[in-house]
């Protein structure tokens, strides 16, 4: 009781008070930058592919809410072979049983590919490297990875090593896995060796553990080393990557028996552009995940990566032929969704809705020719490539204008709209789009053609083709319609039908614009007309158009649709048994 009355009446420690940071962004320090003044990949490009590493099947597993079981990683397993990819990781086998599994599954029933090089991680510890080169036994080849981060922060806070004593534990590390690796000839065995956190580590230090790690493993002719630079936290704009990835390509030696390789993480949004850049400043090998799937904001997109040097003219040497299966396979075996704007593989991204993109993109269409390089505006890549279709090129809503719709009445019903009629017709749409709020289906697209310029019955008032014919060789014509259900017989005569029936008509309209064109090939093709008509000092001009078995019926339901649109209205009512007869 004393004791804890002398606690409480105890002096109580002063109350520190923290100066407040006046805004978040002060809390943060910026990455140091690489003093390089003759960089040299500024002015690089792209040529050729790196070589590819897939680490979907562990570092892609890990951060997936439920990891994959055997099942779905061979299934994956598979997929990745047939994209092309000759790396793959294909697990930590000392860190998981089922990925130990795995790998033996691989070697023991020969899945592995002649030309495929499977690859194991490890951290550096004595126990995890004796299990992993276990799980590797048998195989053709192995890649085995062993990393330890080497950031100053982390060997001050997670790990209180000095820099002498991390070139200590690389070294023991790595030759306790050469002697490993030496007693199993039969395996053609590959080190890579990743310094973790190496964009946040002093590019000093960095260079003494890769050097210490490459003579450890003895490395030079028949005996390659992987130097793997990651990303591990992305912390700086893609250039100062770039930088560091100069400064070291021009320090590793012996430089010609070690691939350069990279491992960009997303976490700043830019691991795409770190990966190359990264590549033009020397780094010979991307690791990374289909789709980006990976820890935090995910691994670097080798997707994206691989189909950005596509679109340059330069072949990756990964089939994404049918981006849509790969897509589908990936989110089976991870259950995550790819988003619909996902470069070259969402759903949406070649689909454009707004009305200038459309009208470009229908122009670029236009002017293609067999042969040609591609170029059609807003589409870096053409579709087909990938194999995707043309459908979801184009696709209208509130926000489309004349271009798209256009594009889609012509591509999928072969209805070519004079530019005039195109602007008509989309303040159809928008009001249509608007009302509803939603997209406009092609189907439903065509219904609002046919409402407006084919189907004219269903318009109390409307005037409807009901069935002509001609006579001197085309120049008199007995035109019937109807009205509200009662038939007019008109006749008229002029230089050709359509004349003709202009004048059976009344003689009123203006024709200002007349085409014509077959909708489709062969016997049965059927002919589309339009004609641009208007009845002057009576407003603007509008369009009527017409489908028929020839041109000559086409061309005049076309009329009759003007003339109804325009509310012409007939000189004189004339009964089923009666006649108009106006002659030229």
């Amino acid at each position: 009781m004393k004791n804890s009355l002398q606690r409480a009446c105890a002096p109580q420690a002063p109350i520190v008070k923290l100066t407040m940071i006046q805004h978040p962004s002060q809390k943060y320090a910026p990455a140091q930058r690489v003093d390089l003044p003759d960089r040299t990949w500024p002015s690089a490009t792209l040529d050729q592919a790196p070589l590819w590493l897939s680490t979907d099947l562990r570092d892609g597993n890990q951060a997936l809410f439920e990891p994959m079981n055997r099942e779905r990683k061979l299934r994956l397993f598979k997929e990745l072979v047939r994209i092309g990819f000759k790396q793959i990781e294909v697990g930590f086998p000392a860190a998981s049983q089922i990925d130990f599994d795995f790998v033996r599954q691989l070697i023991e029933d020969r899945l592995i590919p002649d030309d495929v090089t499977i690859m194991v991680m490890t951290q550096s510890r004595t126990d995890l490297i004796e299990r992993s080169v276990l799980a590797l036994q048998g195989a053709e080849r192995a890649i085995v990875h062993l990393y330890n981060a080497t950031a100053p922060l982390w060997r001050r806070v997670v790990f209180g090593m000095t820099v002498p004593q991390v070139v200590a534990f690389v070294d023991d590390h790595v030759t306790q896995l050469k002697r490993l690796t030496d007693r199993h000839p039969e395996t053609h065995w590959t080190l890579q060796y990743s310094p973790e956190t190496f964009c946040m580590t002093e590019l000093e230090t960095s260079l003494q553990v890769c050097q210490t790690a490459i003579a450890a493993w003895d490395t030079g002719p028949g005996r390659p080393i992987i130097i793997n630079l990651p990303t591990t936290v992305e912390n700086a704009t893609p250039n100062v990557f770039a930088d560091q990835i100069e400064w070291m390509h021009r320090r590793l030696v012996p430089r010609e028996h070690i691939v350069l390789s990279v491992h960009p993480h997303n976490d700043r949004g830019t691991g795409v552009a770190a990966a190359e850049l990264a590549v033009m400043a020397g780094a010979q090998r991307v690791e990374g995940c289909l789709f980006g799937n990976g820890e935090r904001s995910g691994n670097v997109d080798l997707v994206t990566l691989a189909l950005n040097l596509y679109s340059q003219g330069v072949h990756p040497h990964l089939d994404f032929s049918d981006i849509h299966a790969v897509a589908r396979e990936a989110e089976a075996c991870t259950s995550l969704p790819i988003h619909p704007r996902h470069p070259y593989a969402g759903d949406l991204v070649f689909t454009s809705f707004s009305g200038s993109h459309q009208d470009a993109i229908k122009k670029g269409f236009a002017a293609m020719a067999p042969g040609d390089m591609w170029q059609v505006p807003y589409l870096p890549i053409d579709p087909a490539d990938l194999g995707r279709t043309y459908d979801s090129v184009i696709r209208v809503n509130s926000q489309s204008g004349k271009g798209g719709i256009a594009f889609l009445l012509e591509r999928e019903r072969g209805v070519v709209m004079p530019r005039r009629m195109q602007v008509e017709f989309s303040a159809v749409v928008q009001r249509h789009a608007d009302a509803s709020e939603s997209e406009v289906s092609g189907d439903a697209l065509w219904a609002l053609f046919c409402a407006t310029y084919l189907d004219q019955a269903r318009s109390k008032g409307a005037m409807v083709y009901v069935e002509h014919t001609l006579e001197d060789e085309g120049h008199r014509i007995e035109l019937t319609v109807s009205v509200d259900g009662r038939q007019h017989r008109l006749k008229g005569s002029g230089s050709g039908p359509i004349s003709a029936a202009v004048q059976a008509l009344g003689g009123g309209l203006r024709l200002d614009h007349y085409e014509e064109r077959s909708l489709g090939t062969g016997a049965d093709a059927r002919a589309l007309a339009v004609v641009e008509a208007a009845l002057p000092g009576k407003g603007a001009a509008t369009f009527g158009a017409g489908i028929g078995a020839n041109i000559v019926t086409a061309s005049l339901l076309a009329l009759v649709s003007v003339a109804s649109r325009l509310k012409l209205e007939l000189p004189m009512v004339c009964s089923q048994d009666s006649e108009l007869d106006l002659q030229s």
